[in-house]
């Protein structure tokens, strides 16, 4: 498949649902990928990672303690939160306030593991994202860390996007501009997965979940490995 049919890809499966999960650990590329895939298969995107990082970000500025179980999910059923649902637009409000940047900040990095292993918040956050498939008619692109096994498992194409720690850290670091050391880099690639994976695996693929591995690829070749798996698992249904 070259690249130029690759960037002219027609809209697939036209009235018909087409969710593409996609999940994979930290720095594995698994957003930009996602999103330029949703960009190239006219989908809408949904980064169900930015709703875990918005959510700690509320309770952290509300002054909620992270360990308090209730409060935290208290915290997801009283969150309002906007999220951009296009590959072309990236936004995150909550309450009406933009913490597109702020919810990437490290602070809020080394806090989101305690939010998202809160398994009743995590279920009204998983309630949320089917709730935004179901809106978007199930033409959409979703990622995260258990799309492919608990939001969407009967999604049209389940892929897990992973790379090597060397290679994970480097994009994070990247990424990022080079502003955290490799300690700060460690604690929200590989210290974040030891926690996440406390009560999802996002390691292993499940039955019938593609593995794609770009330790050894760039971006713009990632992305036409994704590609190509979506047609080919299309293509056999």
């Amino acid at each position: 498949m070259t690249q130029e049919l690759l960037d002219t890809l027609p809209a697939l499966r036209v009235g018909r649902p087409l969710v593409v999960a996609i999940d994979g650990p930290s720095g594995s590329g698994k957003s930009s990928v996602s999103k330029e895939v949703a960009r190239r298969l006219h989908l809408a995107y949904l980064d169900t990672g930015a709703m875990y990082r918005a959510l700690t970000w509320f309770c952290v500025t509300s002054g909620i303690d992270l360990s308090d179980a209730a409060a935290v999910e208290q915290a997801s059923r009283d969150l309002i939160l906007e999220l951009s649902t296009t590959p072309r637009e990236e936004y995150v409000r909550v309450n009406g306030a933009d913490v597109t940047d702020a919810i990437r900040e490290p602070a809020i990095s080394s806090a989101v593991s305690a939010v998202a292993t809160t398994l009743g918040a995590r279920t009204e956050l998983i309630r949320r994202q089917r709730e935004l498939i179901e809106k978007h008619h199930r033409r959409i692109v979703v990622e995260g860390r258990d799309i492919t096994t608990v939001v969407a498992p009967g999604a049209e194409v389940r892929m897990l996007l992973t790379a090597s720690e060397e290679a994970r850290l480097r994009r994070r670091g990247i990424q990022l501009g080079g502003t955290q050391d490799a300690e700060q880099l460690a604690a929200q690639v590989t210290h974040r997965d030891a926690k996440d994976s406390t009560v999802v695996n996002f390691t292993q693929a499940a039955d019938g979940v593609v593995t794609l591995d770009s330790s050894d690829l760039d971006f713009a070749e990632t992305v036409d490995a994704a590609l190509v798996i979506v047609t080919k698992v299309l293509n056999r249904d």
